[in-house]
């Protein structure tokens, strides 16, 4: 792919998605969640959520429907529509605090009947997208006592990342307090994004520290829960329901190593990996990765460089750090070469689209 692939288009903002024109975009294979508890929100409003749908080959009455997919441009249309028309701050938090892991379907079996919190942790991550998540979410170890579910915009959103992450993180939370009790609460909140004028509601709904403008985004709790056993403990049926899930993502094998490589370099872009070093770390030949790329349609310095101006984007909004800091956060040890590098990929210069995205 060309340089210009991760291009912002001429007159675009720079907090609009890095890829416009990114073909997976208009894949349609995203459970339509999050639309259906936006559109019942609606309903219960006694507003009306079809012109949500307009022009989009989809309607309000499909999305009930538990067989379809909508494509990452269709929910992201429908979302921006449905924050216009209700105009409420904070709407993510409302949608999220309601979930329920049933509303998780099979992927909420599955997490319900696992050994422990940990476990049912990791089948949730591990199979996200099933829920219908349109961020890609990971898990890390903080620190010894503490571990955090982290998320990214998965194509540079950042204009919905407020919502999706209120929407993410709240519905996670009340999905733990229903899988291990009404005692779990968070150590701290951290989000990228600059506090909100409903930021006070945050602090209602995680009790716990909130903290706006960080590196990432991500809840942060304490490694003993990880070993709370769940009273719905049964392998047999956790096995059948993680199987069915893992059938629903099936359809998408081909994208499977993109996912890894793009969650392999988040984790580590402060260390420049190249990739030998991804390979050897996915216990792959060079070779096999190249191959196994190519055969999405991908290849290793595209991805790179697109994770790279996605987490630019994200830090140069979240504005704690200088430029020349952010460019050590993405490996570059010259200021002057992470400049050239954004610019090539943006077709602006940081500093201006700091100035897009503040």
């Amino acid at each position: 792919m060309s340089q210009t692939a991760v291009a912002i288009p001429a007159g675009g903002r720079a907090s609009a998605s890095l890829a416009e024109h990114d073909p997976r975009l208009q894949v349609a294979d995203i459970p339509p969640n999050v639309l259906v508890h936006l559109t019942e929100l609606a309903a219960r409003r006694g507003a009306s959520s079809a012109a949500w749908f307009a022009g989009l080959a989809l309607s309000r009455q499909q999305i009930n429907d538990p067989g379809v997919r909508v494509s990452y441009r269709q929910a992201r249309t429908v979302i921006g529509r449905a924050l216009q028309a209700l105009d409420q701050p904070g709407l993510g938090l409302q949608v999220g605090r309601y979930e329920t892991i049933g509303s998780f379907g099979l992927l909420g079996l599955a997490m319900m009947t696992s050994r422990n919190f940990g476990d049912a942790m990791r089948v949730g991550i591990e199979n996200h997208r099933v829920s219908g998540s349109l961020l890609d979410v990971d898990f890390a170890v903080v620190d010894a006592q503490t571990v955090a579910v982290q998320a990214w915009p998965r194509f540079g959103e950042t204009e919905l990342l407020p919502f999706l992450c209120e929407e993410l993180f709240s519905s996670s939370l009340a999905i733990a307090r229903e899988l291990v009790g009404p005692r779990l609460l968070p150590l701290r909140i951290e989000l990228s994004y600059p506090a909100p004028a409903h930021a006070a509601d945050y602090a209602t709904v995680f009790q716990c520290e909130v903290r706006f403008g960080a590196q990432l985004n991500r809840i942060l709790v304490d490694a003993q829960w990880l070993e709370h056993p769940l009273p719905g403990y049964n392998p047999l049926t956790s096995r059948q329901a993680l199987a069915l899930c893992q059938q629903q993502l099936g359809g998408h094998g081909e994208d499977e190593i993109v996912s890894s490589v793009e969650r392999l370099l988040r984790s580590r872009l402060r260390e420049h990996p190249r990739l030998t070093e991804v390979a050897n770390t996915l216990h792959l030949s060079e070779r096999s990765l190249r191959r196994k790329l190519a055969g999405s349609g991908r290849i290793f310095r595209e991805i790179h460089d697109r994770v790279r101006a996605e987490r630019a984007l994200e830090l140069l909004r979240a504005g704690q750090l200088s430029i020349a800091e952010i460019g050590s956060e993405l490996g570059f040890s010259d200021p002057r070469e992470f400049r050239r590098a954004f610019k090539r990929w943006t077709g602006m210069p940081p500093l201006h689209a700091r100035r897009r995205v503040a």
